[in-house]
């Protein structure tokens, strides 16, 4: 299934404000993010399970295992962002 991923504050100046991308059926937040590293590079800097980065998913703060649905949004950033 696609869904949108967004980018805030230090990751978006890494990987851009967004990407498409498929996931399986039972991907969960933590799942994209594990995809997301794997991809390398900037990817793998920028997402790195040992950066602490909060997520959200459609506009709501979540954690790892919460499971995402098609067309959704799930977004990546540090947890203090500057205004």
């Amino acid at each position: 299934m696609k869904l949108t991923v967004r980018y805030f504050a230090s990751i978006r100046e890494a990987l851009g404000s967004s990407e498409t991308i498929d996931v399986p059926a039972d991907a969960t937040v933590g799942s994209v993010r594990d995809a997301l590293i794997a991809h390398g590079g900037a990817h793998a800097t920028a997402l790195a399970r040992n950066r602490a980065l909060r997520s959200a998913l459609n506009h709501q703060m979540c954690a790892d295992d919460v499971r995402v649905t098609a067309d959704a949004e799930v977004a990546f950033f540090p947890p203090v962002t500057g205004g």
